[in-house]
């Protein structure tokens, strides 16, 4: 019998990175936490505040996870009887995701202002819990498809408040490059929370036996060209020329090559993580009935740009780069296109 290579049993955990040593080799061994490990090497600026709220965040999203699963068995499936500041009727799970991220979040003691997708206005945090963080999230992306068990998934971004500033809506107001880190969290075959700090993007699964998130996703690159497109097909009789224009041309290709393949889930979450991982390009644009299309520009289009501009990739309106946007409301909607570099740089020349 020819010998095998033994499988690797290094782990890296969100909170946690080092060997993992069997108990019947080797004392337990005490893991370094791998965000605050990140976080030393920028030195006397990292002071393990930003690495607690991400914990919080990372905690938040293991418990969204297990009612997300257990849903239909505790009848969280179905509509609560109440829409949301979007005019969206909310079900259950929108709102008990909310009402766990809020709760972290303020009882974490790092953060000043929260925005959520779910209420109509900013949460001002008391000053004994305040902190200096500003988190935007959507507790739950693609929530029309939980009753069919689709992936969703939260999206986060983080701001710190301004200097001098004990936080404030203005806070939160500022243009998607002023984030400190962003990420998302999808809840599908397993929950994979991917996040980025600035310097790179890295993804975890959850490993539920050990109720922690284990590295399986390091330093995610996104392939400079794809060969999907994941657009909303359905509305194509809004969609603006260049739009249709940039469709026509990845399915009906003049060069010999071959046509793109259509990918769409309804769920940015999913749609999104699938872009990073094999390239191509994923659109809401704005359109003849909605002209600023339907993404929340800070929750929603300023992380996904984050990490797509951190994995390499190219996010745009269309006409100007998501991340450079200043805000002027909390709700505000833009058109989006990201994905591969050069697949979302032959979009932006149809809008030239």
């Amino acid at each position: 019998m020819s010998e095998q290579e033994m499988p690797s049993t290094d782990l890296i955990t969100l909170t946690r990175s080092g060997p993992y040593r069997p108990p019947s080799t080797a004392v337990p061994y005490l893991f370094f936490r791998h965000i605050l490990a990140q976080q030393f090497r920028l030195g006397p600026a990292a002071t393990g505040d930003l690495t607690l709220l991400l914990n919080a965040i990372q905690v938040t999203s293991k418990f969204i996870a297990t009612n997300v699963r257990k849903a239909r068995l505790i009848n969280l499936i179905g509509l609560a009887g109440e829409t949301n500041v979007q005019g969206e009727e909310q079900k259950k799970l929108d709102v008990l995701a909310n009402d766990i991220m809020v709760n972290a979040l303020r009882a974490s003691g790092k953060t000043a202002v929260l925005v959520s997708e779910e209420l109509d206005d900013a949460i001002i945090i008391e000053k004994r819990l305040r902190g200096k963080y500003c988190v935007v999230f959507d507790p739950l992306d693609g929530s029309s498809n939980i009753d069919a068990g689709v992936n969703i998934g939260t999206i986060f971004g983080i701001y710190q408040i301004q200097e001098g500033s004990e936080g404030t809506i203005n806070d939160v107001l500022q243009p998607g490059s002023s984030m400190v880190a962003a990420g998302y969290t999808m809840y599908g075959s397993s929950a994979n929370l991917v996040l980025t700090t600035g310097h790179g993007v890295n993804g975890y699964t959850l490993d539920n036996a050990l109720g922690e998130f284990i590295l399986t996703h390091p330093d995610i690159k996104i392939p400079s060209r794809g060969k999907i497109y994941s657009f909303n097909e359905g509305n194509s009789m809004y969609f603006h020329e260049p739009t249709l224009k940039y469709l026509e041309s990845v399915k009906y290709p003049k060069t010999g090559k071959a046509p793109y393949s259509a990918r769409y889930i309804g769920s940015m979450v999913a749609d999104v993580h699938r872009t990073l991982l094999y390239g191509g390009i994923f659109g809401y644009p704005g359109d003849k009935k909605s002209k600023n299309g339907k993404l929340r520009l800070l929750y929603e289009a300023f992380p996904m740009a984050m990490l797509t501009e951190q994995a390499g990739g190219i996010a745009t309106t269309g006409t100007q780069r998501i991340l450079d946007i200043v805000p002027t409301e909390i709700h505000q909607r833009c058109p989006v296109f990201l994905g591969s570099k050069e697949d979302v740089e032959d979009l932006m020349s149809f809008h030239q």
